[in-house]
């Protein structure tokens, strides 16, 4: 990234990198925003983030040798094994500049934490009495 401004909007945060880093931070982009219709977009710890139901849901971030995509956790347990090679610690994607990006994958993990969110079960409050 250029500039350690915090960027303002998705838009600006893809805007401070190269070209060609710049097509796959779109990409991804694009690619959350269709499996996860109904999310929402916004910067959350100065990376793009995308929020469904006003909790967050993904997040996607450039750095100089590689994308990151978090938190990928056993909600995505179904696509473990095509996780694996892109697995850096327990909930990180990483995926680096010199090898394709796997998009569909992407697309599955975030269909996989838009299915958890939302058949979650809602949180009862706790009354005083």
């Amino acid at each position: 990234m250029k500039s350690t401004v915090k960027p303002a909007t998705i838009d600006a945060y893809i805007a401070a990198f190269p070209e060609p880093v710049q097509e796959r931070l779109e990409k991804i982009r694009k690619t959350i925003a269709k499996a996860a219709p109904g999310a929402t977009e916004a910067i959350s710890y100065r990376i793009p983030t995308f929020k469904l139901a006003g909790k967050y849901l993904v997040y996607f971030a450039g750095f100089r040798e590689h994308i990151g995509v978090y938190p990928v956790h056993e909600d995505t347990i179904d696509v473990r094994d095509e996780l694996t090679p892109y697995l850096s610690g327990k909930a990180t994607l990483k995926f680096p500049m010199d090898k394709p990006v796997p998009y569909p994958l992407i697309a599955k993990v975030v269909k996989a934490k838009v299915k958890a969110a939302t058949s979650a079960p809602a949180k009862k409050s706790r009354s005083r009495a």
